[in-house]
């Protein structure tokens, strides 16, 4: 970047002041955007890194006492270090003397004094790095100081925008506040803790075993030791609660004006957007094509993950705050989506990618004994039922989190032999690491570097699967290594189960008869990425068939911002965009987490590890395979967290 008059951002100092454009010094270790949003050129920015101020008429006093102020609002609420609170606010009341022409230099000394207190008494980054940018400004922006003591210089005001943030909060799909409900556990609240997980998120214990954890990709806690166990935090304090059969208590706060809102598909999109809807007190009905709730995670993962009554429990829970629920009613089958459009305020689609993508190879069309796509192996599993009871060696094709529940469900089934083919190598599986890791404990025989040609069979049942050995090659679409065949390499895997789990597709049938309703290329439905809006004012859409198939905690922030885009509709309110949505993306720009930052005066603590059934008893068995924290092992695991809180402010 070229075109910035001064930064400290991450300690590297750049300063252009007194330079000509042509001659300004480029900052390379920041990606700095010029507009916050449309007609809102973002002038400056204080933040727990420093400062980067981009053009000459940024007032840095009125910055400093902008950030400071927003700082101090989370800061007072917090009683874990003895200064932190009391320093911020006696900064602030130095910036009050400054504006009424009432402060002495001295007090420019009393601002540098109690920065470097709040850092020595801090106990979280909202103390050791909250003060740099003001420690920043009194350094290299002293005569600016020296001015506006002197009376030589009013401080002036800009247009502010602050954001309370956390490495781990930016990488969450819905941004909980997860260093706030790891601490309640830290202090044993466990239901403090829960409460904060609730203000977005209606299905912790749901979200706490599937989970694929960007948070913990994103811990600072990971540069020293290890990530903190944030996904297995989660579970544990609604497991206890459970386990206490305590009801939540939810907060219900009727919007100006409430309608009647039709909900399709009970799945994680589709609850997310009834409890958020509920809590507005909005009237909500839910249509299920299934007999029981929970959408794709209901009948497209297996109980030892995710045990049934966890996932029924928690939808009941919502259930009981007033939603009703049409089961076993398909939309487009028994009432048209048009019947919905006009008896409804509003309507939110939340169906799952239910289809199976073809391979494209011989004989999967054939109808053979033996041959069944994965997701249609998982429902049935899922239902009680073994599709092929006589199998004995089930192969599995494709690298992803399907692919691995069938591999791993198929023992359960006692299969005695059980494989995965995937075309690249493990260092490319979509799949999560951790179940990929299960999966290998358990025994199943990994073939990498492998792809189908031909299903084989005889007298219409599957006797083998042709197959091809793959090298790497360049990058396709993806970024991944693009695999090609290694010629005359063909061989024959002996098996009489073959299972494709290589990928999923939205069933769009439900919009026939809406040719108003604007597509993708992908077969998925087009909206508004924040609104949730389709090209139909009534109708809106999140989950899968917006993204195609995606994560289940995705698919939750989805129906999330439904609900907020709906509530708005319905209160005939314009459905703008907030400073959430604009934050967001500049923080992504920004980058709040720094894989290379290291993390300095802080002790090594070993990460908790969740008790697990024994490999080689629990990969026949459907029981739940990881245990769970008890009181004790979750309040050490949250003692290791840093609370790495982060305030950023922009000018404007």
């Amino acid at each position: 970047m070229n075109d910035i008059l001064f930064s400290s951002w991450g300690g590297n100092i750049v300063d252009n002041r007194g330079k000509d454009p042509p001659d300004y010094q480029s900052i390379d270790n920041l990606t700095f955007p010029e507009q916050f949003k449309q007609g809102k050129a973002i002038k400056a920015m204080a933040g727990w890194n420093g400062l980067v101020i981009r053009t000459a008429d940024v007032d840095i006093l009125s910055l400093c006492r902008a950030y400071i102020e927003a700082v101090y609002e989370h800061a007072k609420t917090c009683d874990k270090c003895n200064y932190c609170k009391t320093g911020w606010k006696e900064q602030l009341e130095v910036f009050q003397d400054i504006q009424d022409g009432e402060a002495t230099p001295e007090d420019l000394d009393f601002l540098q004094s109690t920065a470097e207190a709040i850092i020595d008494a801090g106990k979280c980054t909202i103390g050791k790095a909250g003060p740099s940018p003001l420690l920043h400004a009194l350094k290299y922006f002293a005569d600016d100081f020296l001015q506006a003591v002197s009376g030589e210089k009013k401080m002036t005001t800009d247009t502010y925008c602050s954001k309370l943030t956390a490495p781990c909060m930016d990488a969450c799909p819905i941004q909980l506040e997860i260093p706030k409900y790891i601490e309640y556990i830290k202090d044993a609240k466990f239901e403090d803790s829960l409460a904060v997980i609730r203000e977005r998120l209606p299905l912790p214990g749901v979200v706490g075993r599937v989970c694929f954890r960007p948070c913990e990709e994103n811990c600072r806690r990971g540069n020293l030791d290890e990530p903190i166990a944030i996904k297995s935090l989660k579970r544990f304090v609604a497991d206890r609660e459970l386990s206490a059969e305590k009801e939540p208590q939810y907060q219900v706060l009727p919007t100006e004006k409430t309608g009647k809102v039709a909900v399709v598909g009970a799945g994680p999109a589709g609850i997310t957007c009834a409890f958020h809807l509920l809590l507005k007190g909005h009237q909500v009905t839910i249509f299920e094509n299934c007999g029981e709730p929970g959408g794709m995670s209901a009948v497209g993962i297996p109980d030892y993950r995710l045990p049934r009554q966890i996932l029924r429990h928690e939808v009941n829970q919502i259930e009981k705050m007033g939603v009703s629920v049409n089961y076993n009613l398909t939309v487009g089958r028994d009432v048209t989506l048009s019947q919905l459009e006009n008896e409804f305020d509003a309507v939110f689609i939340g169906i799952g990618a239910q289809l199976s993508t073809s391979m494209g190879i011989e004989g999967e069309d054939k109808g053979y004994r033996g041959f069944i796509q994965g997701l249609n192996y998982l429902r049935e599993i899922n239902a009680g039922r073994d599709p092929y009871p006589d199998g004995k060696r089930v192969v599995v094709i494709g690298g992803g989190n399907v692919a691995i529940d069938c591999v791993r469900s198929s023992f359960r089934l006692n299969r005695e032999d059980v494989h995965l083919i995937y075309r690249r190598t493990r260092n490319e599986m979509p799949a999560d690491r951790a179940e990929i890791h299960d999966a290998e404990e358990e025994n199943v025989k990994f073939h990498f570097l492998t792809a189908p040609v031909r299903i084989v069979a005889k007298d219409d049942r599957v006797v083998g699967l042709e197959c091809l050995r793959m090298k790497l090659d360049a990058p396709d679409d993806s970024g991944r290594p693009r695999p090609i065949p290694v010629e005359g390499s063909e061989f024959i895997f002996d098996c009489d189960t073959v299972i494709p789990a290589i990928g999923q597709s939205v069933d769009l049938s439900i919009f026939e008869g809406m040719p108003s309703i604007d597509s993708t290329g992908r077969q998925t439905v087009s909206v508004d990425a924040f609104t949730k809006q389709s090209s139909r004012s009534k109708i809106f859409a999140a989950g899968d068939c917006e993204t195609g198939p995606d994560t289940l905690i995705g698919a939750c922030n989805g129906g999330m911002k439904a609900a907020h885009g709906i509530d708005r509709f319905i209160n005939k309110l314009p459905l703008e965009y907030d400073d959430n949505y604009y934050f967001d993306k500049f923080l992504k720009a920004v980058k709040v987490y720094d894989p290379e930052e290291e993390i300095r005066r802080v002790e090594s603590l070993a990460r908790q590890k969740l008790t697990m059934l024994n490999p080689e008893t629990r990969k026949y068995s459907f029981e739940e395979v990881e245990q769970g924290f008890s009181d004790a092992e979750a309040v050490a695991e949250a003692s290791r967290c840093l609370r790495c809180f982060n305030v950023v402010t922009v000018a404007m």
